[in-house]
């Protein structure tokens, strides 16, 4: 996984000025102090970078228009009403596009809509219980899953909370004898311990009562013998923001969390902002770009996506087997919902989620 550039705009942090001096050519810097890096940045440039200018051009549009002589008060005051940012905002309904109107022009509409009709005649489903997916590209495990733009000011909390990852929706637990039954809570509510691996620190996520410091295995295990890896330290991700830390650009770093679910962050650029970024402070750390995912099928009707996984399982060829919500309760369960047969039930959630 990789982190897309940071931004160093605001924090300032003691220390001598550190702009980065390449280790390897062409694969990573050594390491320096972000918030130092931003600093030296603006005092060479000696311009506004703050992203904080709400409402200064609505302002200066409206200082022009009463500078004009032939444009009376009131015509401004209705020309601010009409051609107001407000009005860009759409109330109505946003329509369902699942529905297909019956009587439309368009020919590839047509074409959908006899799709879905031959769909339904091979197999009733409710459309509500399936989803339709169209694979546009492979997903290779060494492309970046995402690639985010985080600000130099904001936490490690913040970029935390922004990686999404299959295993924190993971459901646990053996539903065969009750498929029907709602899981309570995901993995995310209950495991809610994680830790970013910068420099020799472990920064962990130390926010809620429930959360563990998962570092401390390591760090006890590296200092129980003279393993040749250093002094590592700990300390807490909400305490810490970008500009606060010293970080290599293009080097692997690490995040852990579910206990053992990892992904490598790669700090690939460290710039100043600029008016092609997104200028809204509030929706950081922003995601840019990620790959679509390859998506599993049901290994029956080869169509819908994967939502069941049995283990040994009498009724299926392989283990573990992968079914559709439709396929699995078909061949399992009688028409009564009975279970047939012997086998371990656990919900399957598909990567391909994210697309």
């Amino acid at each position: 996984m990789a982190s897309g550039p940071s931004e160093a705009c605001s924090t300032s942090v003691t220390g001598s000025y550190n702009a980065p001096d390449y280790e390897l050519p062409d694969v990573n810097t050594k390491a320096f102090n972000v918030g130092d890096f931003g600093r030296l940045w603006r005092e060479k440039l000696k311009t506004d970078l703050s992203l904080d200018h709400d409402g200064e051009e609505e302002g200066e549009a409206r200082q022009q228009l009463v500078a004009e002589p032939s444009i009376p008060a009131d015509m401004v005051e209705e020309l601010q009403m009409v051609c107001g940012v407000s009005t860009l905002d759409c109330s109505e309904e946003t329509p369902n596009t699942d529905v297909i109107p019956q009587d439309t022009d368009l020919v590839t509409l047509q074409i959908r809509n006899k799709v879905i009709e031959k769909r339904e005649e091979r197999l009733v489903c409710d459309r509500t219980c399936r989803q339709e997916i169209f694979a546009l590209e492979h997903h290779r495990e060494r492309k970046p899953h995402h690639t985010m733009l985080v600000l130099g000011s904001q936490k490690l909390t913040e970029l935390r909370d922004a990686i999404s990852c299959v295993s924190d929706l993971q459901i646990g637990g053996e539903f065969s004898n009750t498929p029907d039954l709602a899981p309570e809570h995901i993995s995310k509510d209950l495991y809610k311990s994680a830790f970013f691996f910068f420099e020799e620190t472990f920064y962990n996520d130390m926010r809620y009562s429930e959360c563990r410091d998962l570092s401390r295995t390591i760090i006890d295990w590296a200092d129980s013998h003279d393993r040749g890896y250093g002094k590592f330290h700990a300390a807490k991700m909400e305490d810490y923001t970008f500009n606060d830390m010293c970080i290599k650009v293009g080097y692997p770093y690490l995040y852990c969390h579910q206990g053992d679910c990892e992904h490598l962050i790669i700090i690939t650029d460290i710039r100043v902002v600029h008016h092609d970024d997104c200028l809204d402070k509030t929706l950081y750390p922003c995601l840019i770009k990620k790959p679509w995912i390859w998506t599993r099928k049901c290994s029956v009707c080869k169509l819908f996506i994967v939502r069941w996984v049995t283990n040994n399982d009498t009724l299926a060829p392989e283990d573990p087997s992968f079914f559709c919500d439709i396929c699995f309760r078909m061949l399992h369960y009688d028409a009564d919902g009975n279970k047939l047969g012997e086998f371990l039930a656990y919900p399957y959630v598909d990567p391909g989620i994210f697309n």
